[in-house]
């Protein structure tokens, strides 16, 4: 693991560095990615679970309580679940959407793969996932493992937010042609 800045330079990739590590140590990589999947669906359905997270005034045996009820209706993994408990008695909660992130990041480089984040006007549909991600392919000459969000206020752009800052860029979409 590369341990010289970049997602480890960070508090929070410290945190998914130390998950990471576990994850793959216990051979529960994908189990780990789909727990913290669910985790960040709560974090974005649930104005309850977001505000639990950023909320410096819950006391720690509280949040605790509170993120091991979520994570057992929610169906997370035990790894998962315990390291929620960590964050919780450590007070990090707040830092679990950048977590996330970063974990994702290191899952997709274990793979081999790169991460983008696109968001869209209007959800894509299956096909256009696929052009998606065989233009990123060509493009940047990697497997791309994309992760999609939807923003009403875009008007027929994607922004796509990739793990390697260093090569972003936007591709349009007007109707099904991708453009770049």
């Amino acid at each position: 693991m590369e341990t010289s800045g970049g997602i480890q330079a960070s508090l929070s990739g410290r945190y998914a560095t130390a998950l990471f590590e576990l994850a793959r140590d216990s051979k529960a990589i994908d189990a780990v990615e789909a727990s913290l999947g669910r985790v960040r669906a709560a974090i974005a359905q649930s104005s309850e679970f977001a505000q639990l997270i950023g909320s410096p005034i819950v006391s720690r045996a509280d949040a605790a309580r509170a993120v091991a009820a979520a994570a057992e209706m929610i169906d997370v993994d035990d790894t998962t679940a315990k390291f929620l408990g960590v964050l919780a008695e450590n007070r990090r909660l707040s830092q679990l959407p950048a977590i996330i992130r970063a974990f994702r990041d290191l899952a997709a480089r274990h793979r081999g793969e790169t991460t983008a984040e696109v968001t869209s006007a209007h959800p894509l549909t299956e096909e256009q996932v696929d052009a998606l991600k065989q233009q990123l392919r060509t493009r940047i000459g990697t497997d791309v493992s994309v992760e999609l969000a939807v923003d009403p206020t875009l008007l027929k752009r994607f922004n796509i937010d990739r793990s390697d800052p260093s090569s972003c860029s936007s591709i349009g979409i007007d109707g099904s042609k991708y453009w770049l």
